[in-house]
């Protein structure tokens, strides 16, 4: 189930004997506080959905409604612990391998070379800001093992989520067959080992990556990791309050190296929101760039160098692991 599901109908929702309903005033302050922390937004159609993620958390912290949750979550949190309890509820943990690979291929094929050509002394950084259990910074690494890029040194992966639970699923990293309806079986093949009725990526891929916690509705948290020459932040925008994707791409694009790319999911555009990036097209997939970067990104589409080319491997980036 995903936030934007929307499968009962009442605004009251039953757990057992106890029935936790969400009038108007109260939602509109839970929804807003929501926003505040996370980033995403319940409007009216998600209303019943909201209770219904949100009462599970006032039975098991032993409250008996959502305004004692909402009272919980604001003035009585000072570690955070209900806000990660939060997160991890709001996850939504449905991805699988080899998604959007027209993106993965541009990374591969035209943005990497690129980068190693005019930075041959500094590693390719890559974000991927919303990883969820992991199967997205693992197909950016096949996909550059697969043009000879996925060199020690030469490309750092960090990936985020706001949820430990999906950082815990990514750092045990054994995946179900689910996992993989997208990817090329001669792939699975390749960068994958069984491990019982699942299937583990080989430590080649795990080596270059990098898992930690993320809150994108934090500035602090974003700007820790967006000086990154790409940031994938795929299918998680269509789930935050508009204020919210400004905020976090304003930081972006403050922090972002000259020529860096930001990809998105498919459904996700921020054209309407007035920001300070634009759309690019990169080897058949889009990106957004800084706006004096997209002749040169488009130009780089047409003619990058080879991705077969042998790769000089750079002292990897203390700066940007800090």
């Amino acid at each position: 189930m995903t936030p934007g599901d929307n499968r009962r109908p009442s605004d009251s929702l039953m757990y057992g004997n106890v029935v936790f309903s969400l009038p108007d005033s109260l939602y509109l302050l839970l929804r807003d506080l929501i926003v505040e922390r996370t980033g995403v937004l319940f409007d009216e159609p998600k209303r019943s959905l909201l209770a219904d993620k949100l009462s599970g958390l006032v039975t098991s912290n032993g409250l008996t409604s959502l305004l004692d949750y909402y009272y919980l979550l604001r003035y009585d949190d000072p570690a955070g612990n209900h806000l990660a309890e939060l997160m991890d509820r709001l996850a939504v943990p449905e991805t699988f391998f080899w998604r959007q690979s027209e993106q993965l291929q541009a990374i591969a094929n035209i943005v990497a070379p690129a980068h190693f050509a005019r930075h041959p002394d500094r590693p390719l950084r890559i974000w991927s800001a919303a990883c969820c259990s992991g199967e997205e910074p693992i197909s950016v690494a096949i996909a550059l093992a697969e043009t000879g890029q996925l060199q020690p040194g030469a490309v750092e992966i960090v990936a985020t989520d706001g949820s430990r639970a999906m950082i815990e699923r990514a750092l045990r990293g054994e995946y179900a067959e689910r996992s993989f309806r997208q990817l090329p079986e001669k792939l699975k093949e390749r960068y994958f080992e069984p491990v019982g009725d699942r299937w583990r990526p080989l430590d080649r891929l795990r080596r270059v990556i990098r898992y930690d916690i993320a809150n994108l509705a934090r500035p602090a948290d974003v700007h820790r990791f967006a000086a990154a020459d790409v940031i994938l932040c795929r299918n998680v925008f269509i789930y935050f309050a508009d204020d919210v994707i400004r905020d976090v791409v304003r930081v972006f694009h403050n922090s972002m190296p000259p020529d860096a790319y930001l990809f998105l999911g498919a459904a996700e555009s921020l054209t309407r929101l007035g920001v300070d990036l634009q759309l690019a097209e990169v080897g058949g997939a889009f990106a957004y760039v800084k706006a004096r970067a997209r002749a040169q990104a488009e130009r780089k589409s047409i003619a990058a160098p080879s991705a077969s080319a042998a790769v000089d491997v750079p002292e990897p980036s203390h700066e940007w692991r800090a």
